[in-house]
């Protein structure tokens, strides 16, 4: 992983025309012991496509100028401008397009970004590593992707256009909190950014990271500590979607989101439903490449994957290069797990691909998946208040048979929970998980929902306890292939620490099941032999 990647880290899809998918084996029992999934193998292949083999020599040096980057209030921010050298060290006459390759609070990764940035330098760009206001050497208070953030973004991107050695031409690329400050400058629109490329970025910073299904996510408080400790006050006072989540968002702002933009998502990466969903809201402005990969940096985990692509990008929309290619198609998505078990790299002119179809199965009595509901019934666990993984007691888990042929998620999934609670509010985890013949389990993919949340984030509404209310829990996409042997996994509980708070009151939840009751709901590719 990137040294850059911090210890922590809206739904208006795209229409899919949708196939029914035949039903799944004979149903049989369930022993699984859960595993959390396997990092991505740095050994796997790349995309057969010249966008990413793209290449040309470095033709100069690199010289570093500490800027201080002027903003409208009269404050600045500090920042360190790569610019191409000659021999002698001095910068290169004449003008470059320009990329700020880093808009961000992480100032203790300098040194690894102005590596990364001279790439691109010594080919022939201006590159601007420039740190947010209150962090590093910029003065003032952080409020990561606030509305202060966002013009102070405006103005740095306007200013590297006016610099002397400028063309004028500018993007801007990023990771992690880059691509989140990359993704929000885009819907800023300054009129002198031209294309982007932001890594594992958000479409809505409440949605994607704070409150998850309306839960606040455990794990971004050290975050919000060592980065902005003012947010532990002020998330925590905006537990609605308001305008405050709004002014943090990309969603809020999907039709202004029209610069030509390289999302770079991983499948295994915490934004991975905001990155499609952003290619869903704007498929024609938007390319998708979605690898086996972690949260950070692709080319730090993954042989192959390396600059090749981002300058191709580059010398595309800035240097205004007709040669330089553009990705073969709208997405690129690596079909996980592999090597071996996934079909590897693929490419789709639309996402879901155009051959997905929804599988709907039952959650039945006796803890099967199955097309047909069965009779109907009712199932119940105990709320988890700790932190520790559910017992037994805590959760129910539904499986399919053992499947006779191999099965193909790609696009997210909807578990319809028809549940009542104890208590006058409650949580619901949904988490699917991959069963190999030997039972181990590889987790896949989660949603989460808390269902005063279900009618949607902007306001509360009523749980009352013994009540049967229906749950659309929203399951982020994947591109995973089920093996013939396996068996799909779906575990419903109240938490999954430490993705959510475990915060639901104590008590009991009772599903429906069976006729009437719950289902899964998955988006599914017809059957095909893997083949990498």
């Amino acid at each position: 992983m990137h040294p850059s990647t911090p210890p922590y880290g809206p739904e208006i899809p795209r229409p899919v025309r949708r196939r029914t998918v035949c039903a799944l084996g004979t149903a049989t029992a369930l022993t699984a012991s859960f595993a959390p999934a396997a990092s991505a193998a740095p050994t796997w292949s790349v995309p057969a496509d010249p966008f990413f083999s793209y290449s040309r020599p470095a033709v100069h040096g690199v010289v570093r100028e500490d800027v201080r980057v002027p903003l409208r209030d009269g404050g600045y921010l500090a920042g360190q401008l790569y610019r191409p050298a000659d021999a002698s060290g001095r910068p290169v006459p004449g003008t470059f397009p320009g990329i700020v390759y880093e808009y961000t609070a992480y100032a203790a990764n300098l040194e690894a970004f102005g590596d990364g940035a001279s790439f691109f330098v010594r080919r022939g760009y201006n590159a601007l590593v420039c740190q947010v206001r209150g962090s590093g050497a910029s003065p003032g208070t952080a409020d990561p992707f606030g509305p202060q953030e966002q013009r102070d973004n405006y103005d740095v991107i306007e200013w590297l256009a006016r610099h002397p050695a400028s063309t004028g031409r500018i993007g801007q690329m990023g990771v992690s909190y880059g691509g989140h400050t990359t993704l929000l400058a885009a819907v800023n629109r300054p009129p002198h950014l031209k294309a982007v490329i932001p890594m594992n970025g958000i479409s809505d910073w409440y949605e994607n990271t704070i409150y998850r299904g309306g839960i606040y996510s455990a794990r971004i408080r050290d975050w919000q500590q060592a980065t902005a400790p003012g947010t532990l006050r002020t998330y925590a006072a905006h537990p609605l979607y308001d305008d405050f989540w709004r002014g943090r968002s990309v969603m809020s702002r999907w039709n202004a989101l029209t610069v030509p933009t390289l999302e770079i998502n991983g499948w295994y990466d915490r934004y991975r439903d905001g990155m499609v969903k952003n290619h869903l809201a704007q498929p024609e402005h938007v390319w998708l490449v979605s690898g086996p990969w972690e949260h950070g940096y692709p080319e730090g985990q993954y042989a192959g994957i390396g600059p090749g692509g981002y300058l191709a990008w580059w010398d595309h929309w800035l240097a205004r290069d007709r040669r330089a290619p553009l990705p073969a198609a709208r997405v690129t998505s690596y079909e996980i797990p592999g090597p071996g078990a996934g079909g590897g790299w693929q490419r789709f002119a639309q996402w879901p691909p155009p051959d997905a179809g929804e599988l709907t199965l039952r959650l039945r009595p006796g803890g099967s998946l199955w097309s047909a509901p069965g009779p109907g019934a009712v199932s119940s666990f105990d709320v988890n208040t700790g932190t520790t993984a559910p017992e037994e007691h805590q959760q129910l888990r539904f499986s399919t048979p053992v499947l006779r042929r191999d099965h193909v998620l790609a696009g997210d999934a909807t578990v319809g929970v028809r549940a009542s609670f104890t208590a006058a509010d409650g949580n619901i985890a949904a988490v699917l998980f991959d069963q190999a013949p030997d039972g181990s389990a590889t987790r896949i993919t989660a949603g989460w929902l808390k269902a005063s949340h279900r009618h949607g984030h902007t306001r509360l509404s009523r749980v009352t306890p013994g009540t049967y209310y229906d749950l659309d829990v929203h399951i982020w996409p994947t591109h995973y292939r089920l093996s013939a042997g396996h068996r799909l996994v779906l575990r419903v509980s109240s938490d999954d620490h430490p993705e959510i708070d475990s915060d639901a009151p104590a008590g009991r939840v009772h599903l429906r099941v069976g006729a009437g009751g719950s289902a899964l709901r998955l988006t599914v590719r017809k059957a095909r032999a893997a083949t990498p």
